[in-house]
Protein backbone atom coordinates (compact mmCIF):
# COMPACT_ATOMS: atom_id res chain seq x y z
CA UNK A 1 0.00 0.00 0.00
CA UNK A 2 1.18 3.77 -1.26
CA UNK A 3 2.05 5.91 1.81
CA UNK A 4 0.31 9.64 2.17
CA UNK A 5 3.67 10.81 0.85
CA UNK A 6 3.69 8.45 -2.38
CA UNK A 7 -0.16 8.78 -3.20
CA UNK A 8 -0.43 11.31 -6.46
CA UNK A 9 -2.70 14.44 -6.75
CA UNK A 10 -4.49 12.42 -9.26
CA UNK A 11 -5.24 9.45 -7.16
CA UNK A 12 -5.85 11.69 -4.37
CA UNK A 13 -8.86 13.47 -6.45
CA UNK A 14 -10.04 9.66 -7.38
CA UNK A 15 -10.43 8.63 -3.93
CA UNK A 16 -12.16 11.41 -2.79
CA UNK A 17 -14.29 11.34 -6.18
CA UNK A 18 -14.98 7.72 -4.90
CA UNK A 19 -15.29 8.26 -1.24
CA UNK A 20 -17.53 10.62 -1.60
CA UNK A 21 -20.14 8.80 -4.13
CA UNK A 22 -22.94 8.07 -1.52
CA UNK A 23 -22.89 11.44 0.33
CA UNK A 24 -24.53 14.11 -1.20
CA UNK A 25 -21.93 16.67 -2.58
CA UNK A 26 -21.59 19.44 -4.83
CA UNK A 27 -21.97 19.11 -8.46
CA UNK A 28 -18.28 20.47 -9.07
CA UNK A 29 -17.18 17.66 -6.69
CA UNK A 30 -18.68 14.56 -9.03
CA UNK A 31 -19.07 16.49 -12.22
CA UNK A 32 -22.11 16.34 -14.08
CA UNK A 33 -23.98 17.48 -17.04
CA UNK A 34 -20.92 19.75 -19.30
CA UNK A 35 -18.74 19.34 -15.96
CA UNK A 36 -15.62 17.21 -15.77
CA UNK A 37 -14.97 15.41 -12.38
CA UNK A 38 -11.84 16.06 -10.70
CA UNK A 39 -10.43 12.88 -11.15
CA UNK A 40 -10.76 13.41 -14.99
CA UNK A 41 -9.22 16.53 -15.51
CA UNK A 42 -5.85 18.22 -17.04
CA UNK A 43 -3.67 18.89 -13.92
CA UNK A 44 -1.10 21.72 -15.16
CA UNK A 45 1.32 23.76 -13.31
CA UNK A 46 2.21 27.54 -13.71
CA UNK A 47 5.84 28.20 -14.23
CA UNK A 48 6.61 32.38 -14.86
CA UNK A 49 3.82 34.39 -13.22
CA UNK A 50 4.84 37.56 -14.92
CA UNK A 51 2.30 39.46 -17.28
CA UNK A 52 2.33 36.48 -20.03
CA UNK A 53 2.08 34.42 -17.20
CA UNK A 54 -0.72 35.48 -16.04
CA UNK A 55 -2.52 35.47 -19.57
CA UNK A 56 -1.78 31.93 -19.86
CA UNK A 57 -3.04 31.21 -16.13
CA UNK A 58 -6.25 32.85 -17.14
CA UNK A 59 -6.99 31.40 -20.14
CA UNK A 60 -6.31 27.48 -18.75
CA UNK A 61 -8.96 28.42 -15.42
CA UNK A 62 -11.58 29.05 -17.85
CA UNK A 63 -11.29 25.41 -19.15
CA UNK A 64 -13.38 23.34 -16.94
CA UNK A 65 -11.14 20.13 -17.75
CA UNK A 66 -7.90 21.85 -15.93
CA UNK A 67 -7.37 22.09 -12.90
CA UNK A 68 -4.41 24.17 -11.76
CA UNK A 69 -2.69 22.72 -8.96
CA UNK A 70 0.59 24.68 -8.88
CA UNK A 71 2.36 27.90 -9.46
CA UNK A 72 6.22 28.87 -10.03
CA UNK A 73 8.68 31.98 -10.16
CA UNK A 74 11.73 32.83 -9.21
CA UNK A 75 10.11 36.26 -7.83
CA UNK A 76 7.64 36.24 -4.03
CA UNK A 77 5.82 39.01 -5.28
CA UNK A 78 6.76 42.10 -6.97
CA UNK A 79 5.43 45.47 -8.86
CA UNK A 80 6.20 46.70 -12.49
CA UNK A 81 4.82 44.04 -14.86
CA UNK A 82 3.91 44.95 -18.10
CA UNK A 83 -0.10 44.69 -17.92
CA UNK A 84 -1.39 41.34 -18.93
CA UNK A 85 -4.39 43.26 -20.61
CA UNK A 86 -2.28 44.60 -22.95
CA UNK A 87 -4.97 47.12 -24.82
CA UNK A 88 -4.24 49.18 -21.76
CA UNK A 89 -0.53 49.89 -23.07
CA UNK A 90 2.77 50.06 -20.27
CA UNK A 91 -0.01 49.55 -17.20
CA UNK A 92 2.01 47.90 -14.28
CA UNK A 93 0.68 44.90 -12.33
CA UNK A 94 1.62 42.80 -9.57
CA UNK A 95 3.48 39.53 -10.05
CA UNK A 96 5.10 36.62 -8.97
CA UNK A 97 4.30 33.24 -7.31
CA UNK A 98 2.02 34.76 -3.96
CA UNK A 99 -0.26 36.81 -6.36
CA UNK A 100 -0.59 33.61 -8.60
CA UNK A 101 -1.24 31.16 -6.19
CA UNK A 102 -3.86 33.58 -4.53
CA UNK A 103 -5.91 34.50 -7.94
CA UNK A 104 -6.20 30.58 -8.58
CA UNK A 105 -7.56 29.85 -5.13
CA UNK A 106 -9.59 32.95 -5.11
CA UNK A 107 -10.56 31.16 -8.63
CA UNK A 108 -12.16 27.91 -7.19
CA UNK A 109 -13.15 29.52 -4.09
CA UNK A 110 -15.79 31.17 -6.01
CA UNK A 111 -17.36 28.12 -8.15
CA UNK A 112 -17.46 26.08 -4.72
CA UNK A 113 -20.21 26.89 -2.42
CA UNK A 114 -18.08 26.99 0.59
CA UNK A 115 -16.49 30.06 -1.07
CA UNK A 116 -13.20 28.51 0.38
CA UNK A 117 -10.45 26.89 -1.57
CA UNK A 118 -6.75 26.15 -0.26
CA UNK A 119 -5.14 23.84 -3.44
CA UNK A 120 -2.69 25.60 -5.18
CA UNK A 121 0.93 25.38 -4.58
CA UNK A 122 3.88 27.75 -5.36
CA UNK A 123 7.52 27.30 -5.63
CA UNK A 124 10.62 29.25 -6.78
CA UNK A 125 12.43 26.67 -8.18
CA UNK A 126 10.87 25.07 -11.05
CA UNK A 127 13.27 21.85 -10.62
CA UNK A 128 11.30 21.28 -6.89
CA UNK A 129 8.21 21.75 -8.22
CA UNK A 130 8.66 18.72 -10.92
CA UNK A 131 9.98 16.73 -8.18
CA UNK A 132 6.88 17.06 -5.87
CA UNK A 133 4.31 18.09 -7.99
CA UNK A 134 2.18 14.94 -10.21
CA UNK A 135 1.27 16.92 -12.78
CA UNK A 136 0.51 16.30 -16.22
CA UNK A 137 1.18 19.70 -17.91
CA UNK A 138 3.41 22.42 -17.41
CA UNK A 139 3.28 26.22 -18.95
CA UNK A 140 6.52 28.24 -19.28
CA UNK A 141 5.92 31.87 -19.42
CA UNK A 142 9.81 32.60 -18.70
CA UNK A 143 12.63 34.54 -20.08
CA UNK A 144 13.41 33.80 -23.41
CA UNK A 145 17.13 32.63 -22.17
CA UNK A 146 15.49 29.60 -19.40
CA UNK A 147 12.37 28.27 -22.15
CA UNK A 148 14.49 25.45 -23.12
CA UNK A 149 16.36 24.09 -19.86
CA UNK A 150 12.72 24.20 -18.00
CA UNK A 151 10.72 23.03 -20.91
CA UNK A 152 13.96 19.94 -21.56
CA UNK A 153 13.26 19.17 -17.78
CA UNK A 154 9.57 18.90 -18.62
CA UNK A 155 9.50 16.79 -21.29
CA UNK A 156 11.90 14.35 -19.54
CA UNK A 157 9.60 13.67 -17.10
CA UNK A 158 6.63 13.05 -19.53
CA UNK A 159 5.00 15.98 -19.49
CA UNK A 160 2.69 17.89 -22.05
CA UNK A 161 4.50 21.40 -22.06
CA UNK A 162 3.02 24.87 -23.19
CA UNK A 163 5.52 27.33 -23.80
CA UNK A 164 5.92 30.71 -24.29
CA UNK A 165 7.47 31.80 -27.87
CA UNK A 166 10.27 31.50 -29.05
CA UNK A 167 10.76 27.87 -27.88
CA UNK A 168 14.21 28.80 -26.53
CA UNK A 169 17.34 30.98 -26.68
CA UNK A 170 19.50 29.30 -29.29
CA UNK A 171 19.07 27.80 -32.72
CA UNK A 172 20.88 24.33 -30.63
CA UNK A 173 18.04 24.23 -28.22
CA UNK A 174 15.26 24.69 -30.31
CA UNK A 175 16.28 21.76 -32.43
CA UNK A 176 16.83 19.66 -29.36
CA UNK A 177 13.36 20.37 -27.57
CA UNK A 178 11.66 19.68 -30.63
CA UNK A 179 13.15 16.07 -30.92
CA UNK A 180 12.83 15.16 -27.31
CA UNK A 181 9.06 16.26 -27.54
CA UNK A 182 8.96 13.97 -30.75
CA UNK A 183 10.55 10.64 -28.50
CA UNK A 184 8.41 11.21 -25.74
CA UNK A 185 5.33 11.95 -27.60
CA UNK A 186 3.93 14.51 -25.31
CA UNK A 187 1.68 17.28 -26.25
CA UNK A 188 3.01 20.70 -27.09
CA UNK A 189 2.07 23.94 -28.18
CA UNK A 190 3.85 27.05 -28.48
CA UNK A 191 2.29 30.63 -27.45
CA UNK A 192 1.90 32.24 -30.85
CA UNK A 193 -2.00 32.73 -30.11
CA UNK A 194 -2.67 34.23 -33.69
CA UNK A 195 -1.77 31.07 -35.23
CA UNK A 196 -5.31 29.96 -34.10
CA UNK A 197 -7.09 32.54 -35.29
CA UNK A 198 -10.24 32.92 -38.16
CA UNK A 199 -7.61 35.20 -40.02
CA UNK A 200 -4.53 32.64 -40.30
CA UNK A 201 -7.02 30.36 -42.08
CA UNK A 202 -7.93 32.67 -44.26
CA UNK A 203 -4.68 33.60 -45.55
CA UNK A 204 -4.04 30.38 -45.66
CA UNK A 205 -7.22 29.24 -47.94
CA UNK A 206 -6.07 32.31 -50.14
CA UNK A 207 -2.96 31.08 -50.84
CA UNK A 208 -4.25 27.76 -51.68
CA UNK A 209 -6.91 28.60 -53.77
CA UNK A 210 -4.60 30.19 -56.20
CA UNK A 211 -5.91 34.13 -55.56
CA UNK A 212 -2.78 35.76 -55.97
CA UNK A 213 -0.56 32.98 -58.20
CA UNK A 214 2.29 31.28 -57.10
CA UNK A 215 4.30 33.96 -54.71
CA UNK A 216 7.60 34.38 -54.39
CA UNK A 217 8.15 37.62 -52.15
CA UNK A 218 7.31 38.12 -48.68
CA UNK A 219 7.75 41.16 -46.73
CA UNK A 220 6.88 41.72 -43.21
CA UNK A 221 6.92 45.13 -41.77
CA UNK A 222 6.70 46.58 -37.75
CA UNK A 223 6.45 49.96 -36.36
CA UNK A 224 8.31 51.18 -33.27
CA UNK A 225 7.91 49.49 -29.89
CA UNK A 226 6.01 50.81 -27.38
CA UNK A 227 8.31 50.80 -24.73
CA UNK A 228 12.13 52.70 -25.12
CA UNK A 229 15.33 50.48 -25.24
CA UNK A 230 18.42 50.96 -22.64
CA UNK A 231 19.80 53.94 -22.29
CA UNK A 232 23.00 51.95 -22.48
CA UNK A 233 25.00 50.39 -24.86
CA UNK A 234 26.26 47.80 -22.52
CA UNK A 235 25.66 46.84 -18.74
CA UNK A 236 24.01 49.76 -16.38
CA UNK A 237 27.33 50.82 -13.72
CA UNK A 238 25.06 50.97 -10.89
CA UNK A 239 24.12 47.76 -8.48
CA UNK A 240 20.58 48.62 -6.91
CA UNK A 241 19.26 46.55 -4.16
CA UNK A 242 17.76 43.28 -5.23
CA UNK A 243 14.18 43.36 -4.48
CA UNK A 244 12.80 41.37 -1.82
CA UNK A 245 11.69 38.09 -2.26
CA UNK A 246 13.73 37.79 -5.66
CA UNK A 247 15.82 35.15 -6.10
CA UNK A 248 18.30 36.57 -9.01
CA UNK A 249 20.24 33.44 -9.05
CA UNK A 250 17.82 31.32 -10.17
CA UNK A 251 16.24 34.25 -13.08
CA UNK A 252 19.78 34.28 -14.34
CA UNK A 253 19.72 30.61 -14.76
CA UNK A 254 21.88 29.24 -17.48
CA UNK A 255 23.19 32.85 -18.79
CA UNK A 256 26.35 34.62 -17.38
CA UNK A 257 25.89 36.05 -14.09
CA UNK A 258 25.66 39.70 -13.48
CA UNK A 259 24.32 41.79 -10.52
CA UNK A 260 20.74 42.21 -10.48
CA UNK A 261 19.12 45.93 -12.41
CA UNK A 262 15.89 46.85 -13.02
CA UNK A 263 16.89 47.17 -16.68
CA UNK A 264 16.40 43.62 -16.47
CA UNK A 265 13.31 42.56 -14.63
CA UNK A 266 10.60 42.61 -14.38
CA UNK A 267 10.10 42.66 -18.25
CA UNK A 268 12.86 44.75 -19.82
CA UNK A 269 15.25 41.42 -20.32
CA UNK A 270 14.30 40.88 -23.83
CA UNK A 271 16.40 44.38 -25.03
CA UNK A 272 19.32 42.42 -23.77
CA UNK A 273 21.67 40.05 -26.04
CA UNK A 274 22.39 37.24 -22.51
CA UNK A 275 18.44 37.38 -21.76
CA UNK A 276 16.23 38.33 -24.56
CA UNK A 277 16.35 37.22 -28.22
CA UNK A 278 15.36 40.62 -30.06
CA UNK A 279 12.36 42.57 -31.75
CA UNK A 280 12.68 39.31 -34.10
CA UNK A 281 12.87 36.90 -31.33
CA UNK A 282 9.76 38.86 -29.96
CA UNK A 283 7.25 38.73 -32.26
CA UNK A 284 8.70 36.36 -35.24
CA UNK A 285 6.88 33.33 -34.15
CA UNK A 286 3.88 35.18 -34.22
CA UNK A 287 4.01 36.62 -37.67
CA UNK A 288 5.81 34.39 -39.54
CA UNK A 289 3.43 31.24 -38.48
CA UNK A 290 0.97 31.70 -41.02
CA UNK A 291 3.77 32.49 -43.61
CA UNK A 292 5.55 29.10 -43.00
CA UNK A 293 2.04 27.08 -43.12
CA UNK A 294 0.54 29.13 -46.08
CA UNK A 295 4.08 28.30 -48.46
CA UNK A 296 5.08 25.12 -46.79
CA UNK A 297 8.06 26.65 -45.53
CA UNK A 298 10.99 24.59 -43.61
CA UNK A 299 14.96 25.21 -43.38
CA UNK A 300 15.73 28.66 -45.47
CA UNK A 301 18.93 28.26 -47.65
CA UNK A 302 20.45 31.47 -46.90
CA UNK A 303 20.34 34.68 -44.44
CA UNK A 304 21.35 38.38 -44.25
CA UNK A 305 20.82 41.11 -42.31
CA UNK A 306 21.44 45.02 -41.63
CA UNK A 307 20.88 46.56 -39.31
CA UNK A 308 21.85 49.79 -36.37
CA UNK A 309 23.59 48.53 -33.09
CA UNK A 310 22.70 49.91 -30.13
CA UNK A 311 25.71 48.38 -28.18
CA UNK A 312 27.46 45.56 -27.70
CA UNK A 313 25.19 43.87 -25.20
CA UNK A 314 21.95 45.28 -26.51
CA UNK A 315 19.70 43.89 -28.95
CA UNK A 316 19.79 46.26 -32.52
CA UNK A 317 16.24 47.80 -32.78
CA UNK A 318 16.17 48.95 -36.25
CA UNK A 319 17.28 46.12 -38.94
CA UNK A 320 16.29 44.41 -41.77
CA UNK A 321 16.33 40.36 -42.05
CA UNK A 322 16.03 38.68 -46.00
CA UNK A 323 16.08 34.93 -46.09
CA UNK A 324 16.24 32.80 -48.85
CA UNK A 325 13.87 29.46 -49.10
CA UNK A 326 14.24 27.12 -52.14
CA UNK A 327 11.11 25.42 -54.36
CA UNK A 328 8.80 22.89 -52.65
CA UNK A 329 5.90 21.02 -52.82
CA UNK A 330 5.11 22.77 -56.57
CA UNK A 331 6.07 25.99 -54.97
CA UNK A 332 8.30 28.43 -56.56
CA UNK A 333 11.56 29.87 -53.91
CA UNK A 334 10.96 32.30 -52.04
CA UNK A 335 12.39 35.78 -50.42
CA UNK A 336 10.92 36.86 -47.14
CA UNK A 337 12.33 39.82 -45.60
CA UNK A 338 11.76 41.29 -42.16
CA UNK A 339 11.55 45.15 -42.16
CA UNK A 340 11.90 46.10 -38.43
CA UNK A 341 11.54 50.17 -36.86
CA UNK A 342 13.31 52.01 -39.27
CA UNK A 343 13.35 49.87 -42.24
CA UNK A 344 10.46 50.28 -45.18
CA UNK A 345 8.77 47.47 -46.98
CA UNK A 346 8.28 48.48 -50.17
CA UNK A 347 5.28 49.45 -51.45
CA UNK A 348 2.92 46.83 -53.76
CA UNK A 349 2.34 48.22 -56.84
CA UNK A 350 -1.25 47.43 -56.91
CA UNK A 351 -2.23 49.22 -53.06
CA UNK A 352 -4.39 52.34 -53.18
CA UNK A 353 -2.81 55.87 -52.47
CA UNK A 354 -3.29 56.95 -49.08
CA UNK A 355 -3.30 53.17 -47.56
CA UNK A 356 -0.22 52.37 -45.66
CA UNK A 357 1.97 49.13 -46.05
CA UNK A 358 1.54 47.13 -42.94
CA UNK A 359 1.70 43.65 -41.26
CA UNK A 360 2.73 40.76 -43.90
CA UNK A 361 2.34 41.05 -47.60
CA UNK A 362 2.50 38.24 -49.93
CA UNK A 363 3.28 39.28 -53.29
CA UNK A 364 1.88 37.07 -56.14
CA UNK A 365 2.82 36.64 -59.58
CA UNK A 366 -1.20 37.71 -59.59
CA UNK A 367 -2.06 39.70 -57.42
CA UNK A 368 -1.13 40.83 -53.10
CA UNK A 369 -2.17 39.91 -50.18
CA UNK A 370 -1.73 42.57 -47.35
CA UNK A 371 -2.99 41.05 -44.21
CA UNK A 372 -5.74 38.55 -44.49
CA UNK A 373 -7.28 40.96 -47.53
CA UNK A 374 -6.75 40.90 -50.99
CA UNK A 375 -5.29 44.16 -52.81
CA UNK A 376 -7.11 46.42 -53.68
CA UNK A 377 -10.27 46.80 -52.20
CA UNK A 378 -11.82 46.75 -55.58
CA UNK A 379 -10.54 42.30 -56.24
CA UNK A 380 -10.71 42.03 -52.19
CA UNK A 381 -15.11 42.84 -52.92
CA UNK A 382 -15.22 40.93 -56.42
CA UNK A 383 -13.61 38.04 -55.77
CA UNK A 384 -15.08 37.28 -51.93
CA UNK A 385 -13.67 34.94 -49.09
CA UNK A 386 -11.74 32.14 -50.50
CA UNK A 387 -13.25 28.40 -50.33
CA UNK A 388 -12.93 27.19 -46.54
CA UNK A 389 -11.40 24.03 -46.53
CA UNK A 390 -9.50 23.88 -43.51
CA UNK A 391 -10.37 23.27 -40.21
CA UNK A 392 -11.00 25.73 -37.62
CA UNK A 393 -9.17 25.72 -34.34
CA UNK A 394 -11.30 26.01 -30.91
CA UNK A 395 -9.12 28.49 -29.19
CA UNK A 396 -4.86 28.68 -28.20
CA UNK A 397 -4.82 26.96 -25.52
CA UNK A 398 -8.11 24.31 -25.90
CA UNK A 399 -5.91 23.36 -28.83
CA UNK A 400 -3.47 22.14 -26.19
CA UNK A 401 -5.70 20.75 -23.34
CA UNK A 402 -7.06 18.52 -26.29
CA UNK A 403 -4.30 17.52 -27.34
CA UNK A 404 -2.99 17.00 -23.71
CA UNK A 405 -5.96 14.34 -23.23
CA UNK A 406 -5.89 12.71 -26.53
CA UNK A 407 -6.79 14.66 -29.23
CA UNK A 408 -5.15 15.61 -32.47
CA UNK A 409 -1.78 17.89 -32.41
CA UNK A 410 -1.99 21.61 -31.43
CA UNK A 411 -1.25 24.01 -34.22
CA UNK A 412 1.71 25.10 -33.23
CA UNK A 413 3.60 21.92 -31.50
CA UNK A 414 7.13 21.64 -31.25
CA UNK A 415 7.66 18.60 -33.72
CA UNK A 416 5.97 19.58 -36.83
CA UNK A 417 5.69 23.65 -36.65
CA UNK A 418 6.95 25.55 -34.12
CA UNK A 419 10.39 23.91 -33.41
CA UNK A 420 11.91 24.91 -36.91
CA UNK A 421 9.36 27.98 -36.82
CA UNK A 422 11.87 29.13 -33.90
CA UNK A 423 14.80 28.64 -35.74
CA UNK A 424 14.53 31.03 -38.43
CA UNK A 425 13.89 34.29 -36.33
CA UNK A 426 17.31 33.05 -34.33
CA UNK A 427 19.12 33.01 -37.82
CA UNK A 428 18.48 36.22 -38.58
CA UNK A 429 19.41 37.09 -35.12
CA UNK A 430 23.10 35.73 -35.61
CA UNK A 431 23.18 37.01 -38.98
CA UNK A 432 22.51 40.45 -37.12
CA UNK A 433 25.49 39.69 -35.24
CA UNK A 434 27.62 38.86 -37.99
CA UNK A 435 27.03 41.18 -40.56
CA UNK A 436 26.99 39.17 -43.87
CA UNK A 437 25.12 36.53 -45.77
CA UNK A 438 25.49 33.23 -44.25
CA UNK A 439 24.43 29.82 -46.27
CA UNK A 440 22.55 27.42 -43.87
CA UNK A 441 22.39 24.14 -44.16
CA UNK A 442 19.08 23.17 -41.49
CA UNK A 443 19.13 19.30 -41.66
CA UNK A 444 22.78 19.12 -40.62
CA UNK A 445 22.19 22.41 -38.48
CA UNK A 446 25.12 24.40 -39.76
CA UNK A 447 26.33 27.36 -41.72
CA UNK A 448 28.25 26.66 -44.86
CA UNK A 449 30.28 28.83 -45.90
CA UNK A 450 31.17 30.84 -42.31
CA UNK A 451 32.51 27.66 -39.70
CA UNK A 452 32.81 31.14 -37.10
CA UNK A 453 29.09 31.48 -37.14
CA UNK A 454 28.50 28.17 -35.96
CA UNK A 455 29.60 29.12 -32.93
CA UNK A 456 26.63 31.50 -32.10
CA UNK A 457 24.21 28.28 -32.59
CA UNK A 458 24.35 28.07 -29.14
CA UNK A 459 26.46 29.07 -26.04
CA UNK A 460 27.89 27.46 -22.84
CA UNK A 461 25.78 27.77 -20.16
CA UNK A 462 26.77 28.70 -16.43
CA UNK A 463 28.51 26.27 -14.37
CA UNK A 464 25.47 24.39 -12.93
CA UNK A 465 22.87 24.44 -16.27
CA UNK A 466 22.78 22.19 -18.54
CA UNK A 467 20.12 21.50 -21.09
Amino acid sequence: MKTSQQTSRREFLGQVAAATTFAIVPRHVLGGAGQVPPSAKTTVACIGLGGQGHIDLFNLLALDEVQMVAVCDVHREGSGYISWEWMQGTDRRTGGREPARRRVDEHYAAKKQTGSYRGCNAYADYRELLEKEDVDAVVVATPDHTHAVIAMAAIRRGKHVYCEKPLSYSVYEARQIAEAARQAKVATQLGNQGQATEEARVVQEYILDGAIGPVREVHVGLGKRFWDPPVWGSRPPETPPMPEGLDWDLWLGPAPARPYHSAYHPWRWRDWRDFGTSPLGDMGCHTLSTVFKALKLTYPTSVKAECIELGPDVHPRQFRVRYEFPARDGMPPVTLAWHDEGFQPPRPKDLESGRSVSGVVFLGEQGTLMGHRLVPESKMKSYGRPPKVLPRSPGQYKEWVDACRGGPPAGSDFVTHSGLLTETPLLGNIAMRLGRKLAWDGPNLKFTNDPAANEHLHRKYRDGWTL
